[in-house]
């Protein structure tokens, strides 16, 4: 199959979007599916293609202050782009109803290309994540609700997102399928260690809606060291606030594969606070290990995890069913075909 992927953007990261649509893009490629990637790019001024791990990756130009909104510069060109990739593809998988760039190209696939397969996974909050943002969501439904309209499936990662999406978007139901994310199939390798560890641990954006003061506050109270790997706007406020609260941080930058996870199984606890999550990868990785994981009730429910009430409003998780890339792969291909 000749298969279209548009992302917001594609650069090695712990989790999120940018997490599912690389493992899908490779899987693809290693099965033998001619697969594209088209994604936006902040630091480009033009343009560019390169060949990552058999995928055929461009690069579009896009403005995304503060790494949000992604908003495709050139899109006279960048409509020229699509009309030629979707003369040839057979499926266009389209990921994020939080950027434009997304959004757009659902709804201008469906324009181009009447015939093309479209796969609209929302990866959907329900809101934006700020004052302004959430005052510009309502205004970014309707175009989200065209995105909807434009796909052949909406493709939600729980049981919890898909009801969300329903009660959103009503004439969406038919069109839902539920298939949860999955992890690489190293993390079964792993089982948790960190019993008696010092520290626990947190991955991702570092952003103020992921709430990672309530980590600190928890360090604090269980007498443990705070670790937070990533990047985001809110890493300096993070630091200030674990100074005034006397809290040991180490902000870690993103690490390689095998120190991730040799910190992750390491942990006495991994710690996810966010309430805005369609599917936590961190934490199906930390529960596919065995780490316990203090998290919302919502990123334990999106993973129909075993939980118990803790502190602040959270929840610790100890069980999940969690499934590999591997498993996953042959049900997003069912989606590609009619």
């Amino acid at each position: 199959m000749r298969i279209l992927l548009v992302t917001p953007s594609y650069y090695p990261n712990i989790g999120g979007v940018e997490y599912v649509v690389k493992s899908t893009a490779e899987r693809l490629a290693a099965l033998g599916h001619e697969t594209t990637v088209v994604t936006g790019d902040p630091k480009a001024d033009k343009p560019r293609e390169e060949e990552i791990n058999g995928v055929h990756v461009i690069r579009w130009p896009t403005w995304a202050p503060s790494g949000a909104y992604h908003i495709p510069k050139k899109r006279d060109q960048l409509r020229n782009l699509l009309r030629k990739l979707l003369n040839d593809a057979d499926a266009v998988h389209i990921h994020s109803a939080h950027a434009v760039l997304t959004v757009w190209a659902a709804a201008a696939a469906r324009r181009i290309n009447p015939d093309v397969r479209i796969v609209f996974t929302p990866h959907y909050h329900g809101t934006g994540h700020s004052a302004l943002r959430r005052l510009l969501w309502i205004t970014w439904r309707r175009y989200v609700a065209r995105a909807v309209e434009a796909a052949n499936v909406v493709h939600a990662v729980s049981p919890r997102e898909a009801g969300l999406l329903k009660s959103h978007y009503p004439h969406a139901g038919g069109k839902i399928a539920i298939i949860p994310n999955g992890v690489d199939e190293d993390v079964f390798g792993y089982k948790w260690r960190g019993a008696h560890s010092d520290y626990m641990i947190y991955a991702g954006r570092v952003e103020k809606y992921k709430r990672l003061e309530l980590a600190v506050d928890l360090a604090g109270k269980l007498g443990l060291k705070l670790r937070v790997m990533g990047r985001g706007s809110h890493r300096e406020k993070l630091r200030r606030y674990a100074q005034r609260r006397g809290v040991s941080l180490d902000l870690l930058d993103p690490q390689l594969r095998p120190d991730y996870l040799r910190l992750l199984v390491g942990a006495r606890y991994a710690v996810n606070p966010s309430r805005y999550e369609a599917y936590s990868i961190f934490v199906a990785e930390a529960l596919a290990m065995g780490v316990p994981t203090i998290t919302t009730p919502e990123v334990a429910e999106n993973l129909v995890a075993e939980q118990t009430p803790f502190r602040y409003g959270l929840v610790l998780a100890t069980h999940a069913m969690i499934f590999t890339w591997e498993s996953v792969i042959p049900k997003y291909l069912s989606l590609y075909r009619p």
